[in-house]
């Protein structure tokens, strides 16, 4: 998969990076995530909060988003390695 943008700049992933996602990692508490949340597709930290789950960005110029009781949220996979564009 490739990455579009830089919200997980601060994780290391950055634009034009492609990313390995196994969907056969359990997608725990800490764990860089490929989500579908309301059918937009996105890389972010899953981070378990008081209020519920939150789809964290490792960039302070890019929002968190929580994932609320309205919002569909589907975990395409964890990613497990980042190949850097060159």
């Amino acid at each position: 998969m490739k990455v579009a943008g830089w919200s997980m700049r601060d994780a290391g992933i950055y634009d034009g990076d492609e990313l390995v996602v196994d969907r056969g990692v359990a997608p725990d508490d800490g764990r860089i995530v490929v989500a579908d949340i309301d059918g937009e597709l996105t890389v972010k930290r899953l981070k378990r909060t008081a209020s519920g789950w939150l789809l964290q960005a490792a960039n302070p110029d890019f929002a968190d988003i929580p994932v609320g009781d309205k919002s569909e949220l589907n975990i395409w996979g964890v990613v497990t390695r980042v190949l850097r564009a060159v």
